[in-house]
């Protein structure tokens, strides 16, 4: 299974690189007021992937910190719950009949 998670590791490194060569001419980006920002193209898709990625992980930081803030206030119930103290409850003593064989 390890050898196959690695040929497709491969192969997604591989189709990626023969990307970025096939796109090596160079493109522009055109800014407001005239300005433009020239590169090879392969830079500026590997540009907008990083802006996407930066966008969805500050996008989910509220909803990470909620989720944080719940799990704390579950914490802090589940430690205030164990220090009360419990019934001693009997221990099962397993069936009241043999498990029968074959099944």
């Amino acid at each position: 299974m390890r050898i196959f998670v690695w040929l497709v590791r491969a192969l997604i490194f591989f189709t990626l690189f023969a990307f970025a060569l096939n796109n090596q001419h160079e493109a522009g980006i055109r800014w407001f007021f005239g300005q433009e920002w020239r590169a090879p193209m392969v830079f500026i898709v590997l540009g907008a992937f990083a802006l996407g990625c930066a966008f969805g992980v500050f996008a989910m930081v509220p909803s990470w910190w909620r989720h944080r803030r719940v799990a704390r206030r579950h914490a802090d119930r589940v430690d205030a719950a164990t220090q009360s103290p419990k019934p001693v409850i009997a221990p099962d003593t397993g069936p009241l009949h043999p498990p029968r064989d074959g099944l």
